[in-house]
């Protein structure tokens, strides 16, 4: 399982994002292509270019048809959105690209402020510009703080009536984001920190977006505490006998288990590694047992 390189990422099923999206739930993060080591640091070593590239062509030969990115995702000579551009551009027919808004980075890659309602369409001009595209398929309105979004969606929702957007989302999100969001424009998915042992809180969530036939994007699924840094590298004794029973590694454990909460689940993992492509890919095919989900569940509700 771990080293496959031949499973097609339609063995994960599908999903129609809006109704007319149609995507395998298995898609791409592209927050770690731009840069080694952890994401975002200032100081990382930009990727190379090449094999950045490779992977990008690598996932869609794969059938990965969902691309997340943000045009906040790059280092020091990289940037994620030009790359997807570079590599894949004319895009193939199918391929859906999701980005980010809200959060913005100078040149020297400091965090700037939240961006006003006004900021926000040249957020997505930017995106835009750097996919080469004249709309974009999905904009998710990325959100730190448990403030009122109504004026900063509102103002994604005029862009969307005005045909620069094709379907709006949110990310980072609390339930009364989602009521929030959904009484001004649909809303075709939602993003949040969410795996095995993170954020079980976030069960409700999940099966109101399930229940609404809104997406359910969960990221971090694999790092979990590891966040922007990537996996911890350890694991409990209860992953670890999970995946030794699949010939399988932790990490596609986790994944695995994220599909299992529900049809509308999509995964986003991100790599700039070939071979964790593919295993990430392959997670497709791998089904759990009903013992086996039972256990990771009691593990999922203690948090661990």
């Amino acid at each position: 399982m771990t080293s496959s390189k031949t499973i097609n990422a339609a063995e994960s099923g599908s999903w129609k994002l809006g109704g007319d999206l149609e995507i395998n739930r298995i898609g791409f993060g592209a927050m770690r292509l731009t840069q080694q080591g952890k994401a975002f640091a200032a100081d990382a070593a930009p990727s190379d270019r090449d094999r950045a590239i490779g992977v990008l062509r690598r996932a869609v030969e794969l059938g990965v048809n969902h691309i997340d990115t943000a045009a906040f995702y790059f280092s020091p000579l990289r940037s994620a959105n030009e790359l997807i551009n570079q590599a894949l551009a004319p895009y193939p027919d199918g391929l859906v690209i999701t980005t980010k808004v809200g959060p913005g980075r100078d040149p020297s890659g400091a965090w700037l402020p939240h961006a006003t309602p006004e900021q926000l369409r040249g957020q997505v001009e930017e995106n835009l510009r750097q996919l080469g595209r004249d709309h974009l398929d999905v904009v998710n309105l990325r959100i730190v703080g448990t403030g009122s979004i109504a004026e900063r969606f509102g103002a994604l929702a005029e862009l969307r009536d005005a045909g620069l957007i094709r379907h709006l989302g949110l990310s980072n999100v609390r339930p009364e984001h989602l009521d929030e969001a959904q009484a001004i424009a649909p809303v075709v998915c939602v993003q949040n920190p969410y795996g095995i042992g993170v954020r079980p809180d976030h069960d409700e969530l999940l099966r109101t977006c399930g229940e609404r036939g809104v997406a359910f994007v969960p990221f971090y699924a694999i790092a979990a505490a590891g966040r922007e840094a990537g996996s911890r590298g350890t694991d409990s004794d209860e992953v670890l006998a999970v995946a030794r029973a699949h010939g399988a590694s932790p990490a596609q454990i986790r994944l695995a288990w994220t599909l299992c909460r529900g049809p509308h689940v999509l995964a986003i993992p991100g790599t700039g590694n070939p071979d964790h492509l593919a295993a990430n890919v392959a997670v497709g095919a791998l089904r759990l047992s009903e013992d086996e989900l039972a256990v990771l569940e009691s593990l999922h509700q203690r948090g661990a």
